[in-house]
Protein backbone atom coordinates (compact mmCIF):
# COMPACT_ATOMS: atom_id res chain seq x y z
CA UNK A 1 0.00 0.00 0.00
CA UNK A 2 2.45 2.57 1.37
CA UNK A 3 4.62 1.38 -1.87
CA UNK A 4 1.91 1.77 -4.35
CA UNK A 5 1.18 5.81 -3.31
CA UNK A 6 5.00 6.40 -3.07
CA UNK A 7 4.89 4.98 -6.88
CA UNK A 8 1.66 7.09 -7.39
CA UNK A 9 3.33 10.10 -5.98
CA UNK A 10 6.75 9.83 -8.01
CA UNK A 11 4.41 8.85 -11.41
CA UNK A 12 2.23 12.31 -10.54
CA UNK A 13 5.05 14.65 -9.97
CA UNK A 14 7.05 13.17 -12.81
CA UNK A 15 4.13 13.46 -15.20
CA UNK A 16 3.22 17.16 -13.63
CA UNK A 17 6.86 17.98 -14.00
CA UNK A 18 9.01 16.24 -16.18
CA UNK A 19 11.01 19.44 -17.26
CA UNK A 20 12.61 19.49 -13.67
CA UNK A 21 14.75 17.34 -14.07
CA UNK A 22 14.85 17.70 -17.86
CA UNK A 23 15.56 14.26 -18.63
CA UNK A 24 17.60 13.93 -15.60
CA UNK A 25 20.56 16.28 -17.16
CA UNK A 26 20.81 18.59 -14.63
CA UNK A 27 22.69 17.85 -11.15
CA UNK A 28 20.96 18.16 -8.07
CA UNK A 29 21.90 21.84 -7.84
CA UNK A 30 20.78 23.17 -10.71
CA UNK A 31 17.36 20.85 -10.47
CA UNK A 32 16.99 22.46 -7.27
CA UNK A 33 17.34 25.89 -8.88
CA UNK A 34 15.43 25.70 -11.83
CA UNK A 35 12.62 23.93 -9.25
CA UNK A 36 12.06 27.94 -7.79
CA UNK A 37 10.34 26.28 -3.96
CA UNK A 38 14.57 25.90 -2.81
CA UNK A 39 15.91 28.93 -2.89
CA UNK A 40 16.82 29.15 0.91
CA UNK A 41 18.64 25.65 0.42
CA UNK A 42 20.74 26.82 -2.29
CA UNK A 43 21.77 30.08 -0.46
CA UNK A 44 22.69 27.68 2.62
CA UNK A 45 24.73 25.03 0.33
CA UNK A 46 25.96 28.35 -1.40
CA UNK A 47 27.29 29.51 1.57
CA UNK A 48 28.41 26.50 3.19
CA UNK A 49 30.32 25.73 0.19
CA UNK A 50 29.03 22.75 -0.45
CA UNK A 51 27.93 23.47 -4.39
CA UNK A 52 30.78 22.26 -6.09
CA UNK A 53 30.33 18.36 -4.22
CA UNK A 54 27.03 18.59 -4.88
CA UNK A 55 27.72 19.11 -8.56
CA UNK A 56 30.00 16.36 -8.25
CA UNK A 57 29.74 12.67 -9.65
CA UNK A 58 27.74 11.43 -6.61
CA UNK A 59 25.69 9.67 -6.51
CA UNK A 60 23.66 11.68 -3.72
CA UNK A 61 20.38 11.15 -1.92
CA UNK A 62 18.96 14.40 -0.89
CA UNK A 63 16.24 15.11 1.67
CA UNK A 64 15.65 18.98 0.19
CA UNK A 65 13.30 21.17 2.51
CA UNK A 66 11.53 23.75 0.54
CA UNK A 67 11.46 27.46 1.18
CA UNK A 68 8.27 26.61 3.51
CA UNK A 69 10.22 24.61 5.68
CA UNK A 70 13.04 26.73 6.54
CA UNK A 71 10.53 29.43 6.78
CA UNK A 72 9.12 27.18 9.97
CA UNK A 73 12.48 27.45 11.29
CA UNK A 74 12.24 29.95 14.64
CA UNK A 75 12.84 33.55 13.49
CA UNK A 76 16.43 34.68 12.44
CA UNK A 77 17.60 30.70 12.65
CA UNK A 78 18.52 30.56 8.87
CA UNK A 79 19.77 34.20 8.87
CA UNK A 80 22.17 33.21 11.75
CA UNK A 81 23.18 29.99 9.86
CA UNK A 82 23.99 32.01 6.75
CA UNK A 83 26.64 34.17 8.54
CA UNK A 84 30.28 32.86 8.18
CA UNK A 85 31.60 32.70 11.70
CA UNK A 86 28.81 29.39 11.89
CA UNK A 87 29.43 28.09 8.90
CA UNK A 88 30.61 24.78 10.78
CA UNK A 89 27.12 24.18 11.82
CA UNK A 90 25.54 24.94 8.79
CA UNK A 91 27.88 22.52 6.88
CA UNK A 92 26.56 19.95 9.68
CA UNK A 93 22.70 20.66 8.75
CA UNK A 94 23.10 20.50 5.41
CA UNK A 95 25.04 17.12 5.17
CA UNK A 96 22.75 15.62 7.75
CA UNK A 97 20.37 16.02 4.54
CA UNK A 98 22.32 14.02 2.14
CA UNK A 99 23.05 9.89 2.11
CA UNK A 100 26.06 8.79 0.46
CA UNK A 101 24.40 6.94 -2.88
CA UNK A 102 21.20 6.76 -4.96
CA UNK A 103 18.21 5.53 -2.92
CA UNK A 104 15.10 5.69 -4.31
CA UNK A 105 11.66 5.13 -2.92
CA UNK A 106 11.31 1.80 -3.81
CA UNK A 107 14.58 0.87 -1.66
CA UNK A 108 12.78 1.88 1.43
CA UNK A 109 11.96 0.07 4.18
CA UNK A 110 10.57 0.48 7.55
CA UNK A 111 12.37 1.46 10.36
CA UNK A 112 15.49 1.89 8.45
CA UNK A 113 18.63 3.60 9.55
CA UNK A 114 20.40 5.76 6.69
CA UNK A 115 24.00 6.40 7.03
CA UNK A 116 24.26 10.21 6.31
CA UNK A 117 27.19 12.93 4.92
CA UNK A 118 27.23 14.65 8.17
CA UNK A 119 28.19 11.95 10.32
CA UNK A 120 24.65 10.32 12.00
CA UNK A 121 22.18 8.82 10.47
CA UNK A 122 18.56 9.52 10.13
CA UNK A 123 15.61 6.93 10.73
CA UNK A 124 13.08 6.18 7.59
CA UNK A 125 9.30 5.71 8.92
CA UNK A 126 6.52 4.54 6.74
CA UNK A 127 3.72 3.70 9.30
CA UNK A 128 2.02 6.96 7.74
CA UNK A 129 3.74 7.79 4.41
CA UNK A 130 7.19 8.22 4.09
CA UNK A 131 9.01 10.24 7.25
CA UNK A 132 12.93 10.75 7.51
CA UNK A 133 13.19 11.86 10.96
CA UNK A 134 10.32 13.96 12.11
CA UNK A 135 9.85 15.38 8.11
CA UNK A 136 7.32 14.20 5.69
CA UNK A 137 8.54 13.46 2.10
CA UNK A 138 5.94 15.40 -0.12
CA UNK A 139 7.85 14.27 -3.38
CA UNK A 140 9.77 11.13 -3.54
CA UNK A 141 12.31 10.43 -6.14
CA UNK A 142 12.75 13.37 -8.33
CA UNK A 143 16.38 11.77 -10.87
CA UNK A 144 18.95 14.15 -11.79
CA UNK A 145 22.04 13.37 -13.16
CA UNK A 146 24.24 12.75 -10.05
CA UNK A 147 21.51 11.40 -7.71
CA UNK A 148 17.99 11.61 -6.40
CA UNK A 149 16.52 14.45 -4.43
CA UNK A 150 13.55 13.84 -2.02
CA UNK A 151 11.37 16.91 -1.09
CA UNK A 152 10.48 17.39 2.65
CA UNK A 153 8.40 19.68 4.48
CA UNK A 154 10.69 20.31 7.71
CA UNK A 155 14.35 20.90 8.33
CA UNK A 156 16.04 18.07 9.94
CA UNK A 157 18.49 19.11 12.82
CA UNK A 158 21.14 16.29 14.36
CA UNK A 159 20.80 15.72 17.21
CA UNK A 160 16.70 15.95 18.21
Amino acid sequence: MIRTTLLATAAAFTLGTAALADGHSKDIVDTAVDAGSFTTLVAAVQAAGLVDTLKGDGPFTVFAPTDEAFAALPEGTVETLLKPENKDQLVAILTYHVVPGKVMSTDLSDDMEAATVQGDSVTIDLDNGVMVEEATVTTADIETSNGVIHVIDTVIIPGD
